[in-house]
C-alpha cells in the first residue's frame, strides 16, 4: 500500500472517530426550556352553555355577504400573505441552522500561473479541497436548531393570529357599513316626514293658526336630520375603504357584493290625512340589515380556552427560542474542537518544475482546538443579556395573558350590556312608533297641538338611530368577544400559506427545492 493511501486512510478514519465521538458525547450547554408558568387564571362560573368557541363564528351571523367577504380575505388578504413568506424564510432559517451540524467548511479550490524570475520562467498550479468540521460538543449548534425551529413555530403561530384579527376586522368594518346604511335608511324615512311637517306648518302659519317660533323649529328639524346623511355616506366610504385593504383589492370592486344585501325596503306607506305613518316596530325589526349574532345571554368561557390564542403560542415559542440562545452563547465558554483536512494536488515542485504521480499529491488532517480564554468576561456579559432576553419574553407572554383575560371579560361584558340596552331600545322604539302614528292621527282629527306632533317626530328621529347604533355596536361587541377568544384560526388547516401563482412565480426565480412543494406549504391542523 502506498504513503498516499495510508494517509488518506488515516484521514477517513480520524473523520469516521470524531463523527462517532461528536455523536456519543455532545451535550447541550445552557437551561433546558421548561415552558412558560402563565399566572394563575380564574375559573369559568358553573353555566350549561358552551365553553367552546365556534371555529367559522362568522357563519353564526347567517349573512352571507359576511362569508363571502371572509372567504375572499383567506386568499386575498396581503398581511396573510406577508406571514405566509414569514413562515417561508423561518423555515428557509431552520435549514440554514441544521447544515451548520455538518462539516462547516468544504471548499474547493484551484490556480494556475506562471511567473518570471530572472532569467526563467516558474510555473505552478494546483487544486485543493479543504475540509474543516468544527465538532457540536456542546450543543451550539444543536442549541441553534432548537431556537430556529421554535422560531418557526413562532411564524405559524403569528399567521394564525393574523388570521384571526383580519376576520374580526373585516366583520367590524362590514357591521359598520350596514350600521351606517341603516340609520340612512332611518333618517330619509324621518325627512319624508318631516318635509311634510314644514310644508303643513306653512300653510299653517300663512293662514295665522301658529307662530313663526312653531315653522322655524319645524325646519331646524328637517336640517338637522338632513345634515346627518353626509356624515352616514361617509361613514359607508370608509368601511367599504378599509374593507377594500382587507381583501386586497380596489373599493369600487367591493360595491356590487355589497349590494347583495340592499338597505331596508320600505312598505307601503299608509296615511292619515296628510301624514304618512310609520310601519309598527316589529316590521321594522325585521327589516334590519345589520347582522344579528347568535350567542347565548348566559354564555360563559373557561379561562383555559386563552392557552390556544394563536398570539399566546407565538410568544411561548418566542420565549423558547431566547432559551435555547442562552445555550448558543454559553458554548463560547468552552474549547472548540475541529476536525481539518486538506486534499491537494499540486504538479510543480518549488523550483517550478512540473512533477507527477504521488508527488503531485499531497494530504494533511487532523484535529485541533481553539479556546477563548482571555475574553475579559465579554462571554459572560453576552450570556447574561441573553438570559435577560429571555426573561423579557416570558414577561411579555404573562402580560399577554392578563391581556387576553381582560379582553374576554370586556368583550363579555360589552355584550350582555349591550344585549340589555338593545332589549330597553326595543321597548322605546315600540313606545315611539305608536306615540307618533297617534299624534298624527290626532294632530289631523285636531285633537292635539303641533308641539305634540312636533316633539313625537323628533323623538322618533332619534330613537330610530339610537336603535340602529345599538343594534351595531351588539353584533361588533360580539365580534370582539370571538377575537378575544382567538376564534377562526382553525380554518386555516390544510390550507397553503402560500398561492400557487405565487410559488409558481418563486420557482422562476429561485431554486427553492421541496419547500415550494404543495404538501410543504400546507398549514398544520393544530397550532405546534
Amino acid at each position: 500500500m502506498t504513503k498516499g493511501a495510508n494517509t488518506t486512510r488515516y484521514f477517513m478514519t480520524a473523520l469516521a472517530g470524531a463523527l462517532l465521538l461528536s455523536l456519543a458525547g455532545c451535550t447541550k450547554v445552557g437551561p433546558e426550556f421548561g415552558g412558560v408558568h402563565p399566572p394563575a387564571l380564574p375559573e369559568a362560573p358553573e353555566s350549561n352553555a358552551s365553553h367552546e368557541r365556534p371555529d367559522a363564528w362568522w357563519k353564526t351571523f347567517d349573512d352571507p355577504v359576511l362569508t363571502s367577504l371572509i372567504d375572499k380575505a383567506a386568499r386575498q388578504n396581503l398581511d396573510l400573505q406577508s406571514a405566509g413568506l414569514r413562515i417561508l424564510q423561518s423555515r428557509a432559517a431552520l435549514g440554514l441552522s441544521r447544515g451548520l451540524a455538518y462539516p462547516q467548511v468544504q471548499t474547493l479550490s484551484g490556480s494556475a500561473g506562471i511567473s518570471r524570475l530572472r532569467d526563467r520562467n516558474v510555473n505552478a498550479a494546483g487544486i485543493n479541497f479543504d475540509l474543516g468540521w468544527e465538532m457540536d460538543i456542546w450543543g451550539k449548534y444543536a442549541r441553534g436548531i432548537e431556537s430556529s425551529e421554535a422560531l418557526l413555530y413562532a411564524s405559524v403561530a403569528s399567521y394564525a393570529d393574523i388570521m384571526v384579527s383580519v376576520y374580526a376586522e373585516i366583520a367590524r368594518n362590514y357591521i359598520a357599513y350596514r350600521t351606517a346604511q341603516e340609520r340612512i335608511t332611518f333618517a330619509r324615512r324621518n325627512i319624508t316626514i318631516q318635509k311634510r311637517v314644514v310644508e303643513m306648518t306653512q300653510v299653517q302659519y300663512n293662514s295665522g293658526n301658529v307662530s313663526e317660533l312653531d315653522m322655524q323649529q319645524a325646519r331646524s328639524q328637517l336640517y338637522s336630520t338632513r345634515a346627518v346623511l353626509p356624515e352616514l355616506q361617509n361613514e359607508m366610504v370608509r368601511s367599504r375603504n378599509a374593507l377594500a385593504v382587507l381583501l386586497g383589492t380596489f373599493p369600487r370592486e367591493l360595491d356590487p357584493l355589497l349590494k347583495n344585501k340592499a338597505s331596508m325596503p320600505v312598505p307601503a306607506a299608509k296615511t292619515h290625512g296628510n301624514l304618512y305613518l310609520q310601519p309598527d316596530a316589529k316590521t321594522l325589526l325585521a327589516e334590519s340589515c345589520i347582522p344579528v349574532p347568535r350567542l347565548d345571554d348566559n354564555l360563559t368561557f373557561d379561562a383555559a380556552l386563552l392557552a390556544r390564542r394563536p398570539d399566546l403560542k407565538a410568544a411561548e415559542h418566542l420565549a423558547h427560542a431566547e432559551s435555547a440562545k442562552i445555550g448558543v452563547v454559553t458554548a463560547d465558554l468552552y474549547p472548540s474542537f475541529t476536525l481539518f483536512g486538506t486534499i491537494g494536488y499540486n504538479p510543480t515542485d518549488a523550483t517550478g518544475n512540473w512533477v507527477g504521480g504521488s508527488k503531485a499529491v499531497g494530504i494533511s488532517a487532523g484535529p485541533s482546538f481553539s479556546w477563548n480564554i482571555w475574553q475579559y468576561d465579554r462571554i459572560r456579559n453576552r450570556i447574561r443579556a441573553q438570559d435577560a432576553a429571555f426573561e423579557l419574553r416570558l414577561i411579555d407572554y404573562n402580560k399577554k395573558v392578563l391581556q387576553a383575560v381582560g379582553e374576554v371579560d370586556s368583550a363579555l361584558s360589552g355584550y350582555r350590556f349591550a344585549r340589555i340596552q338593545l332589549d330597553e331600545i326595543e321597548h322605546a322604539l315600540d313606545a315611539t312608533v305608536r306615540a307618533f302614528n297617534l299624534s298624527a292621527t290626532q294632530y289631523n282629527d285636531g285633537l292635539v297641538s303641533y308641539q305634540r306632533l312636533l316633539s313625537t317626530v323628533e323623538r322618533l328621529t332619534t330613537i330610530q338611530d339610537r336603535y340602529a347604533q345599538i343594534k351595531g355596536a351588539l353584533a361588533t361587541d360580539s365580534v370582539l368577544l370571538y377575537k378575544a377568544l382567538g376564534g377562526g384560526w382553525r380554518q386555516m388547516g390544510g390550507t397553503h400559506y402560500l398561492s400557487k401563482e405565487r410559488a409558481a412565480r418563486m420557482r422562476t426565480r429561485t431554486d427553492w427545492g421541496e419547500y415550494l412543494d404543495d404538501n410543504a406549504t400546507l398549514l398544520p391542523e393544530k397550532l405546534p
